[in-house]
């Protein structure tokens, strides 16, 4: 039996030993039992999921298997390596993980491609984090847990070129901009700014800040925190041109990426929620992005 795309980790299982107990009867000459019967009794038990700590329904038992991209970048994650704890995304995936009842070592990194995080399919991994902004359309594909945190997007362009020297989106218009492939920051070149030229598209970051550098655009466009990053330890030639104010009323923030229909969303969520409101989702923003708190708006 082929599973659809999307189907949550309690009904894959279920459906399995559906399967198991079907070649059963028939090899004793009985009727199979009808496949929606299954589905129906595994979407009843996914729908009455417990949020005990440490005894979720995960991928694998007793384990908090989390994910993000490789290299991981700064100030999100420390040294290329999720598993220490340092770096925004990182501490916050440990403090869900406590959360939900799993220590430390209860967590097991896994490295996907952004893009494949929220692309339609199967997930291998409990909740994956990189900066994924939450949507309607990657809702269509994934879930989502409420957002842990409220970013801006940002412009980058090199010290002295007629690019930094942009004070609004008007002036951004006539530039050669670019962002990575599939991110909200490509979103806002082609839907907010809207250039003359059409936006260069990169597979990662590291590819836009090196067309950048060799002159090849005139501006990026990355999360604010970022972009602070960029231009004091990675592309320190290059400086905040300005952020953009969010559009409508709704600020866009990050969430955790979660299988469609995953029994864990709403404990998941639940988690989130519970450290926005003891503050300990602030206390780590304080600790590792405190620098990112002002840049000029580009209006």
């Amino acid at each position: 039996m082929r599973l659809a795309l999307g189907t949550s980790r309690s009904v894959r299982r279920a459906a399995s030993a559906a399967t198991a107990a079907l070649l059963a009867t028939v090899a004793v000459g009985c009727a199979p039992q009808p496949e929606e019967d299954a589905s129906d009794s595994a979407s009843a038990s996914a729908s009455g999921a417990s949020c005990a700590k440490g005894e979720l329904d995960t991928e694998a038992a007793g384990k908090l298997t989390i994910a993000t991209d490789t290299p991981a970048y700064e100030p999100w994650f420390k040294d290329d390596d999720p598993k220490n704890g340092e770096g925004f995304e990182s501490a916050v995936a440990y403090a869900v993980a406590k959360q939900l009842g799993y220590d430390k070592a209860d967590v097991v990194w896994q490295s996907v491609p952004f893009n494949k995080a929220f692309a339609p399919g199967v997930k291998t991994f409990d909740f994956d984090l990189n900066q994924v902004s939450i949507s309607d359309e990657r809702k269509k594909a994934v879930d989502f847990s409420s957002g842990y945190y409220d970013v801006r997007q940002a412009v980058i362009a090199l010290k002295g070129s007629e690019a930094a020297k942009a004070t609004s989106v008007a002036d951004l218009r006539k530039l050669h901009l670019g962002a990575q492939v599939g991110t909200t920051s490509l979103n806002y070149i082609d839907d907010v700014v809207k250039p003359t030229q059409e936006a260069a598209a990169y597979s990662k970051n590291d590819q836009a800040k090196s067309a950048l550098k060799n002159g090849q655009i005139d501006a990026i466009v990355v999360d604010l925190p970022t972009a602070f990053y960029i231009t004091s330890a990675e592309v320190t030639e290059a400086e905040i041109v300005g952020q953009f104010e969010n559009q409508g009323g709704t600020p866009e923030q990050f969430g955790l990426v979660l299988d469609k229909s995953s029994a864990l969303t709403s404990c998941v969520t639940a988690a989130v929620d519970a450290l926005r409101e003891d503050g300990t989702l602030a206390r780590i923003e304080q600790e590792w992005l405190s620098d990112a708190v002002d840049a000029p708006v580009l209006t």
